[in-house]
């Protein structure tokens, strides 16, 4: 067997027993010596025992940016273990300047927040929502709509075959549903074994009963999606976002909204997060507001910690890690 790793913890103190709980942390312990108590940003900052051997540190929520001045308190760090999903908060290039490896959770993290999207889509596909709503409001419901698409013969539209669009597509293969997506860097071939045909943004937009948003939060994807979007969705159609609020351009999204009581949005995510009960969005008719909870909560957090715990079996190993996330990947500013 392999030497073990000296390692550390580093992350929110309230996060470490969701991710690594008792049964996580004896299987870690069978690769890793951890040589210091778990530390969060705060504590680290206050921490001065010696941590020049930590060959590992295994990251998650709340991990402080990994600058040159931080690195250099752990000299023999080849590799960064992080059980959550975007690195994008604290990487820097320092990171890869140093040789150290980064592996990271986000295909882990990715299930839960595709099983709330296909909840998301049926609930929409069957207008559950609005009945909901009807019968709050008005103490009856009807049972159907002459908007309601139901699950037959719909069409679903994608915005990004990301990690998170792919597993969405996947299990919209159980339902009855024409899928379409948005994706300009996607390959055709990629796509057709989806089952998915690749469209621009504005035929998603006109042709689909449901649009679900997993596009990446970039300098090109900010605000992209405008009030003519909206506009042009058909009559009784949602649009889910469970990607990131500033994707949206928020303002034009709510004009189409106010003006257009037939469509409906459910948000996971939005602009101002957490999500305040003073948003113009929350308690609107026709939009469901969530706080950002499609991703992993709760107990789901330990299919992340059991994720790096087979990414540090595979790096003993010398095989390759499944989540690693290379350089070229990132975009850094100044």
């Amino acid at each position: 067997m392999s030497p073990k790793l000296n390692a550390i913890f580093l992350m929110n103190d309230e996060v470490l027993p969701f991710v690594y709980g008792p049964e996580e942390r004896r299987a870690l312990e069978d690769f890793v010596v951890f040589l210091a108590p778990p530390l969060s940003a705060a504590s680290l900052h206050d921490y001065w025992g010696e941590l020049g051997q930590v060959e590992a540190i295994y990251s998650g929520w709340g991990v402080p940016r990994l600058d040159a001045a931080l690195l250099d308190r752990f000299p023999a760090c080849r590799a960064v273990f992080h059980a959550a999903g975007t690195v994008r908060t604290f990487v820097t290039p320092e990171l890869w300047h140093r040789g150290v490896r980064l592996t990271s959770a986000a295909a882990a993290n990715a299930t839960p927040v595709a099983e709330y999207t296909l909840a998301a889509i049926i609930f929409s596909l069957k207008h559950a929502w609005q009945r909901v709503f009807e019968l709050r409001e008005h103490r009856e419901s009807i049972r159907t709509d002459a908007t309601m698409p139901g699950a037959f013969g719909s069409t679903v539209g994608l915005l990004s075959l990301s990690r998170i669009g792919r597993q969405v597509a996947e299990r919209l293969r159980a339902l009855d549903v024409r899928v379409i997506a948005y994706d300009p860097v996607i390959d055709v071939k990629v796509a057709r074994a989806l089952g998915v045909e690749l469209c621009g943004l504005d035929q998603v937009f006109q042709q689909a009963e449901v649009v679900s948003c997993h596009m990446p939060l970039l300098p090109e994807t900010t605000g992209v999606l405008r009030a003519s979007h909206f506009s042009s969705m058909k009559p009784g159609a949602t649009f889910i976002n469970t990607a990131r609020g500033g994707v949206v351009h928020e303002v034009e999204m709510l004009e189409v909204l106010r003006r257009r009581l037939d469509i409906f949005a459910v948000l996971d995510v939005v602009q101002a997060e957490p999500v305040s009960a003073a948003s113009p969005l929350v308690g609107r008719p026709n939009v469901v507001v969530t706080p950002h909870i499609a991703g992993s909560l709760g107990p789901e957090c330990r299919r992340m910690g059991r994720f790096m715990i087979e990414e540090t079996r595979r790096y003993l190993a010398g095989e390759p890690l499944q989540g690693e996330v290379i350089a070229t990947q990132m975009e850094f500013t100044a």
